[in-house]
């Protein structure tokens, strides 16, 4: 191993140590002990097990400590409910000499290879959260049982801007098919680091066993000892090496190419490194491995990706401006004014996750049993899916109901407003609303860009009224947008803020301003680009000249996912509010009106072409803008935008909006963040005369 004890303390000095120790466990029909080697960094769950050198150092001598009592085998276990979740980034972060990035690299690779290489059969059993290296610490065992209750299984760290560095790209592929591997390892990371279920790893053969959680230990035990018997012969499926191997790398090419745009060098190299795999040859696979990851342990990418990482894992948890907690109010009962596709949404997600009363009403029969129907529809959908139990799926159909009746709000604590999208509409519903809720009601708007204070202006309690902003679809997008108006009072607040946090959303308190953060900027970027298009820009080249960036989609495929009617409606409050730098295009109006959906039509191939009838439609001028002249004027805007926005303390601090873009808008985790982005490519500086961020708060790659 590369480090020594004393090494491994002054690399990391602050690392927080994943102690491992062996001991001898007797097992019924064995005639040797088991060496059982459990990790465990002296806290609770709610700080899993990770890998530094220290801990690392800790894992080599227990494993000498096994092999020493020529057990009958060698098991790995982790302490309750956490088996181990990957490297210790909090010390990877601050690592600034190659040396010790290559040093940290090879000595994963050395202390989980010696499972893999060892003659004694090696187990691991994953009896809870199990990440990154933790994952391939897993693999690198000969067999593996899992716990029924494990919640995280993953292989995070393409997300991150990194690839599985310690043994995943090599022994994943050839455990369970380089198709599979391909999807966790790329895909699902590339999906907002989507999680296995314990059953889909079963699946995919990752692990051998499930067991219960009541008596995991008892029983893995008990297994092991029927492999170690002959017994029991753990499945292992062949593997295709030929054109089954080519079509996932062609697959997993697509899915970065896609996602990313080449944008992100821990995803391009993860897929070069599962083709190495094809080869089987852990000493040429984990040289490159160690390689890879050297190199990326000094990239910006990695700086940028942890930055991310703790926007949204720390100071998501701690929102900035909340209230005190103990100032909520509990909700009993949830009140949805409109029944249509939002509010549906909406109601289907408060059920789920509140487990109480929630009744729709609309302007007529019609409308409220379509969303009753909605919500019961999506939970069938759920049962068939066995995400609910039959007595669960009827206990939450039981749970909507949908009335004309606005008196069934009377008990409700909680009434969110999801109507048209027009200011005097919503007064009109909020007044009627105030004639039938108790005092202590809440009321709700989910508008996407109105001034909350107007909407609650007339009003008896206009201090009772807050902005609840999701993002569509409701259930899969996670932030939540809390939006204070002048008058909202701290217990309505924190009320807001309670129960996002019940939703499983990420909230961020925001002031009452036009469009508020996310609304405001894809309208600010949108705007620009549009306007280029105006000027005689190809839709093509316009929509083309963020690519280097590798974000989630276009700015034209956006507005045809958002609708063009609602881009165009945000675009014209902004410009109400701001019309020296928010224009609306005559253009999109001709579009909107029109009927228009979209600007690109696919064929059966999925090749895109601009629909004759929009190219006819939209007047342009004759000062064509190139891609690079069209991503310098949208990235110059929002630098702008962003400034004024910090200015007139829309949020907090600039990490909001960071946080914002990346939870809302599926601005890149290997980017970092828009405004340490726009600090490293010189834009801020250039646009506003200084950066966002001190320095060393996030590095951000330039491509």
């Amino acid at each position: 191993m590369t480090f020594t004890a004393e090494q491994a303390k002054a690399a990391f000095p602050d690392e927080v140590v994943t102690n491992a120790v062996t001991r001898l466990v007797k097992v019924p029909g064995l005639g040797k002990p088991v060496a059982l080697i459990t990790l465990d960094n002296g806290h609770d769950h709610t700080r899993p097990n990770t890998f530094g050198p220290q801990s690392l150092v800790s894992l080599d001598a227990a494993i000498d400590a096994a092999f020493a009592a020529g057990p009958a085998a060698i098991a790995v276990t982790g302490k309750p409910f956490i088996f181990a979740v990957g490297a210790d980034l909090s010390g990877v972060e601050a690592v600034a000499d190659p040396a010790l990035a290559r040093e940290i690299a090879q000595t994963g690779h050395d202390v989980f290879r010696r499972l893999t290489d060892s003659e004694i059969p090696t187990f691991s059993f994953v009896n809870g959260a199990v990440m990154g290296g933790g994952l391939e610490l897993a693999l690198s065992c000969h067999y593996r049982t899992l716990s029924e209750n494990t919640a995280a299984i993953a292989f995070p760290e393409v997300f991150l801007g990194l690839f599985p560095g310690w043994g995943g790209t090599q022994l994943l592929p050839n455990l369970i098919g380089p198709d599979a591997a391909v999807t966790v390892i790329i895909e699902n990371a590339l999906a907002q680091n989507k999680m296995l279920k314990v059953a889909q790893a079963a699946e995919l053969g990752i692990v051998d066993e499930v067991f219960g959680s009541a008596d995991y230990l008892e029983q893995s035990l008990l297994w092991l000892a029927k492999v170690v018997n002959g017994e029991i012969t753990p499945a292992r499926r062949e593997i295709d090496r030929g054109a089954g191997w080519d079509a996932a790398i062609a697959r997993a090419k697509a899915i970065v190419d896609g996602r990313t745009k080449g944008a992100s060098p821990g995803a391009t190299k993860a897929v070069e490194l599962l083709e190495l795999a094809r080869e089987n040859d852990l000493d040429r696979g984990y040289a490159a491995e160690t390689d890879g990851l050297a190199e990326l342990l000094m990239d910006d990418t990695l700086r940028a990706g942890l930055y991310s990482f703790n926007l949204v894992n720390k100071r998501a948890k701690r929102p900035a401006g909340a209230p005190d907690k103990s100032l909520a109010r509990k909700v009993n009962k949830v009140g949805i004014v409109g029944a249509g596709l939002m509010a549906s949404q909406m109601a289907l997600l408060f059920v789920r996750r509140l487990k109480v009363p929630v009744v729709l009403t609309d302007v007529d029969q019609e409308r409220v049993d379509k969303g009753v129907s909605y919500v019961h529809g999506e939970i069938d959908k759920l049962l068939a899916k066995k995400r609910v139990s039959p007595d669960g799926a009827n206990r939450l159909k039981a749970l909507v109901t949908g009335s004309l009746d606005k008196s069934v709000f009377a008990d409700a604590d909680f009434v969110i407003e999801a109507v048209f999208e027009e200011l005097g509409v919503k007064q009109k519903v909020f007044a009627d609303l105030e004639q039938y809720v108790s005092p202590e009601a809440i009321l709700a708007t989910n508008t996407s860009s109105l001034s909350i204070t107007a909407m609650a202006s007339q009003l008896k309690h206009p201090e009772r009224v807050v902005g609840f902003h999701f993002f569509n679809p409701v259930a899969v997008m996670p932030l939540l947008e809390i939006v204070r108006a002048e008058k909202t009072d701290d217990a309505a607040l924190a009320t807001a803020f309670a129960l996002g946090k019940q939703l499983k959303k990420s909230s961020v308190l925001v002031k009452d301003a036009p469009a508020f953060v996310v609304n405001r900027l894809l309208l600010r970027f949108l705007g620009e680009v549009l306007v280029t298009v105006d000027e005689g820009t190809p839709f093509d080249v316009a929509d083309k000249a963020l690519e280097p960036l590798g974000l989630p989609m276009t700015p034209l495929t956006l507005m045809q996912l958002v609708g063009p009617a609602i881009a165009l409606h945000v675009g014209e409050t902004l410009h109400g509010a701001f019309p020296d730098r928010f224009t609306v295009s005559e253009n999109l109006d001709r579009f909107v009106k029109a009927g228009k959906k979209g600007v690109w039509q696919w064929d059966a191939h999925g090749n895109a072409t601009v629909d004759p009838e929009i190219d006819e439609l939209w007047q342009r001028g004759d000062s064509p803008s190139t891609s690079e002249q069209v991503r310098d004027r949208a990235l110059a805007a929002i630098a702008e935008e962003i400034r004024i926005m910090l200015d007139e303390g829309v949020v907090a601090q600039a990490q909001d909006i960071d946080l914002c873009l990346i939870l809302g808008a599926g601005w890149p985790f290997w980017l970092g963040g828009i405004t340490p982005y726009l600090d490293r490519a010189g834009v801020s500086e250039k646009v506003n005369g200084k950066p966002f961020l001190a320095p060393g708060v996030a590095s951000v790659p330039l491509s």
